[in-house]
């Protein structure tokens, strides 16, 4: 699970890993995604996971931990952009298909 940090004008300032592994992305904590932002003074983010079964969509795991991480986001002044679920040959952005 991967988060790149951006600035006010969307500029990159960071992109770490915060997760790595066999994930159950439910038990991500707002706190490994948004401790960074915080250091970094993150306005935004957009979070990023694979799918190594080569099927970018997202599961309902995915879409629960997404809107979690919105509400935390919302709640600390950092917007949540995008969660991109990425395979070897394709992704899929929440936000593009209206998931977020």
């Amino acid at each position: 699970f991967a988060v790149l940090y951006l600035n006010t004008r969307n500029q990159p300032l960071g992109c770490e890993r915060v997760a790595v592994g066999g994930l159950n992305v439910a038990a991500l904590q707002p706190r490994e995604v948004f401790g960074p932002a915080l250091t970094l003074g993150a306005a935004a983010v957009i979070l990023a996971h694979n799918h190594p079964s080569g099927d970018p969509t997202p599961s309902p795991e995915d879409l629960a931990v997404t809107r979690h991480l919105q509400e935390a986001g919302r709640l600390l002044g950092v917007e949540v952009l995008d969660h991109l679920v990425v395979c070897t040959e394709r992704f899929r952005s929440l936000r593009e298909s209206g998931a977020l």
